[in-house]
Parts: C-alpha cells; sequence; structure tokens
C-alpha cells in the first residue's frame, strides 16, 4: 500500500520537471531569435549611412548629414549634397535646400562654418513661408573666371526674388571673386560689354534683414536691392580694393523704407548709393572708405526722370574717400531730390567733403542740356574735419536752381600733406548758413535772395515724381 502512494507523486514532479524545461528552452528561443532581428535590422542601418560615418576607436562619432529628419527647422546644405571643399558646385545642393526650407514656417538654410562652397549664378525665388532665414558662417565663392560666365548670368551672382520676411546672417563670407573682373579687357571677352554681375540683388522683396556677414570682392556693385522695402542691414562688412572699379557697397533702387547701420564698407566706388525711387532712407553709424562716400545719384542720366525724398544720413565716418556726401545728377533730367539731411558726419582727408553736382558726367566730355532734377530741402549739419581738396562743391543746374540748402556748423580744414587746395564753389545753390563755418567763405557761398520765380521754377517738376 505504501508503495503505490508514492507513484502518483513522483509522476507529479517528473510532470511539472518536464514542463519547466520545455518552457524554458521556448523562451530563450525567442531571445535567441529575437536578439538576430535586432542585428540585422542594426546593420542595415548603418549599411545605408556608409562605412565613412562609422567612427574609429577612440574618437567621437562624426555627425551625420544624411537625408533632411522630418519635422526639423534647420536644412543643412551638406545633407542636399553640397561638398564644400571649393570645387566641386554645389549650386544643385542649394537650390535644392531652399526649396525644401522654402516650404516649412521658420525654417533656416544652414551653410556651415569652416567650408568653402562654390555657387554658380543662382536664383532663390519665393515667396516663401514666413521668418526664413539663411545662415552663413562658412564662405561661398563665385566662378573665379570670367569665360565660365555666361552672357545670361552677368547681372548678379545671387538673386533673391519675391522672398518676404527673410533674415541672411552670420559669421561667415560671400566671396565674388573680382579680381579677373576688375581688370578685364571687354575686347577679350566680347560677350561680357561693360555689365559685371553684382554680388547679392535682392528684387521685389520685403522686410528683409541682412545682418553680420561679410560680402567682399564682388565683379561690381557688392549688396544690392531693387523694387523692395522693409529693409534693414546691420553689422555687415563691404570690402574691395580701392582700385576695384564700380564697386559700390551698397546700392538702392526704387526701394522704400530702408535702415542701413553699424557697418563698415570699404570699396572702390560709393559706400552707399542711392538712386531713383528711393524714399525714407535712414542710414546711420557707418564707417566708409576707402570708396566715393554717400551718395544720392546719379540721376537724370538720358533724360530720364529722378525721385529721390526722405532721407536721413547721420553719424557717419568717411576716411581718405572721393566724396564725402554728395548729390549728382545729369544735365537734361527731370524729377526731383528733397528732404534730404547730413548730419554729424566726420571727415578725414577726403578729397570734397559736401557736393551737389548737377553736371555730373563719367566721361571726359558731356553734352551741355537744359533741364535738370531739381534739388530742395537739403541740409548740412555739422560736417566736420578735414579735406584734401576743394571743402565744398555746389554746382546747380542753371536752368533750375537749388534751393532751401542749409550749411549748418562746417567746420572743414585743409588735410596734412597736400597742397594746391581750391576754394569753396557754390554755383545758383540757393539758403541759409549758421556759424561755426570754416572756412569763412563758406558764409558767403548762399544766395539769399531768391523769390517766387526761384521757388516756382524748383517745384515745377515737382508732379512728375
Amino acid at each position: 500500500m505504501k508503495g503505490k502512494g508514492h507513484f502518483p507523486l513522483l509522476a507529479f514532479v517528473v510532470f511539472t520537471a518536464i514542463f519547466f524545461l520545455t518552457f524554458s528552452m521556448q523562451v530563450i528561443d525567442a531571445r535567441k531569435h529575437h536578439h538576430h532581428e535586432k542585428k540585422g535590422k542594426s546593420h542595415k542601418h548603418r549599411k545605408s549611412n556608409g562605412a565613412a560615418n562609422s567612427p574609429a576607436p577612440g574618437q567621437a562619432p562624426l555627425p551625420s548629414y544624411g537625408s533632411h529628419p522630418n519635422g526639423s527647422r534647420i536644412f543643412n546644405v551638406l545633407s542636399f549634397g553640397a561638398k564644400g571643399d571649393g570645387d566641386a558646385d554645389d549650386s544643385k545642393a542649394f537650390l535644392a535646400a531652399w526649396k525644401a526650407a522654402c516650404n516649412v514656417p521658420g525654417a533656416t538654410v544652414e551653410i556651415p562654418a569652416e567650408l568653402k562652397f562654390l555657387v554658380k549664378p543662382i536664383a532663390f525665388q519665393g515667396p516663401c513661408m514666413p521668418n526664413l532665414s539663411l545662415q552663413i558662417d562658412g564662405t561661398l565663392l563665385a566662378p573665379p573666371k570670367i569665360s565660365s560666365w555666361t552672357k545670361y548670368s552677368l547681372f548678379q551672382w545671387i538673386n533673391f526674388k519675391w522672398v518676404h520676411n527673410f533674415t541672411i546672417q552670420g559669421n561667415g563670407a560671400v566671396d565674388g571673386q573680382g579680381s579677373s573682373w576688375w581688370k578685364a579687357n571687354s575686347k577679350k571677352f566680347k560677350h561680357i560689354s561693360n555689365m559685371k554681375p553684382t554680388a547679392i540683388r535682392f528684387y521685389a522683396s520685403y522686410n528683409v534683414t541682412v545682418r553680420d556677414i561679410k560680402i567682399i570682392n564682388s565683379p561690381q556693385c557688392h549688396l544690392k536691392f531693387d523694387s523692395s522695402s522693409g529693409i534693414k542691414v546691420d553689422n555687415i562688412t563691404i570690402s574691395s580694393p580701392e582700385s576695384s572699379p564700380n564697386t559700390d557697397g551698397i546700392h538702392l533702387q526704387n526701394t522704400q523704407d530702408v535702415e542701413i547701420k553699424y557697418s563698415n564698407i570699404g570699396c572702390g566706388d560709393d559706400c552707399v548709393s542711392i538712386q531713383t525711387g528711393c524714399s525714407n532712407i535712414h542710414i546711420h553709424h557707418i564707417d566708409c572708405g576707402p570708396g566715393h562716400g554717400i551718395s544720392i545719384g546719379g540721376l537724370g542720366k538720358d533724360k530720364s526722370i529722378g525721385c529721390v525724398s526722405d532721407i536721413i544720413v547721420e553719424e557717419i565716418s568717411l576716411q581718405n574717400t572721393f566724396a564725402g556726401v554728395r548729390i549728382k545728377t545729369w544735365q537734361g533730367g527731370m524729377g526731383s531730390v528733397k528732404n534730404v539731411t547730413f548730419s554729424n558726419i566726420q571727415v578725414a582727408d577726403v578729397k570734397v567733403p559736401i557736393i551737389i553736382d548737377q553736371f555730373y558726367c563719367d566721361k571726359n566730355i558731356c553734352k551741355n542740356q537744359t533741364g535738370a532734377v531739381a534739388i530742395s530741402g537739403v541740409k548740412y549739419d555739422q560736417i566736420i574735419g578735414t579735406y584734401s581738396v576743394q571743402p565744398v562743391h555746389l554746382a546747380c543746374s542753371s536752368d533750375i536752381p537749388c534751393t532751401d540748402v542749409d550749411l549748418i556748423d562746417i567746420q572743414l580744414k585743409p588735410s596734412m600733406g597736400y597742397g594746391g587746395f581750391q576754394p569753396a564753389l557754390c554755383w545758383n545753390s540757393y539758403g541759409k548758413s549758421q556759424a561755426p563755418l570754416l572756412p569763412s567763405s563758406i558764409d558767403s557761398c548762399l544766395r539769399r535772395d531768391y523769390g517766387s520765380l526761384v521757388k516756382r521754377i524748383a517745384g515745377f517738376p515737382e508732379h512728375i515724381c
């Protein structure tokens, strides 16, 4: 009876042991199978990134520039195929990054530091989603050889068209590599004529900010705004040699509501050039030199209409420039320049600090013509420093005099080490002067006896603008 009682218990123990052993083996096998699946997926992922991205032992992982991650607002041009070696053409990668970022609000196209990107003439077109930025921390290079530019790409190198609420910023540089253009012989390169590309141009754009970057060695103008509004330029550096022809720093045309501030501009032409169709322009805290100063015009070439109004230029430092602050118009033009203030201008070794020239000519001889762009309401206030040729040059049209011109607190001394100074010239200019005035001859520079006839003549073309 005792033997029979132990058998069921022994059978139960054996059965239980077999059950747990079988279950454990199944779990282990399942884990092995799952582990192999993970290894397979991981191996496939590494293969897709490429062996070059696998860090060597003891090194930090290299950054991955694979496909752009969904949901990110940063569009690095390297992720779109840019090489950044200064030799390969990265134009297509830049356009691809731009097109992708254009559809994302608040996106940034990123040009990384310490790399050089060769970019052929390119157009970045909008409109895009709001608050798009171009972060330039590396260096953009224009094609250095003139022969690589087609005749259809000579107007500009980098063109922004119809962009709104847009910012360019960064610690990088835009290098136009313009030296070959400056000395180019148009007979050798027949397709270029006298046209040379602007480095950066904005067309029909508004609410645009350009800040912190460097623009250097442009073939012609460095930064141009055409038919645009709501422009802010802040803390940029523009640089090209004094001998580089027609390399304006900033060029404004048919553009309104502009602020240019806290920047350093040195070039071979006007540091800032204000052309027809511009109004409500505020330029302040600019260091200019070398160059041709801050200029309005030339306006009225080939009997065209020139209209400029509401310009404030103040807190400017000019050194070794051809002109200081000037207005230049061609004979025979129409239109008006009015409500212009130049104040707190420091000049050092500037050839002619104060200029109104209504006989402007960029040739050896220009034909005498009647008619002129009317100039009125121009104030020169606190123009102080040294000149190397002539202190004041006011040459107004014989047909339409300059009116309401104010010379207030003008203190200009001859520069040391120069000779052959010319006296102040004032021709057919009306207004008032206010002490202190140096040289003292400035006090008699402006005519005060104008009456209704002069006002009527000066105001005649106002309806054109």
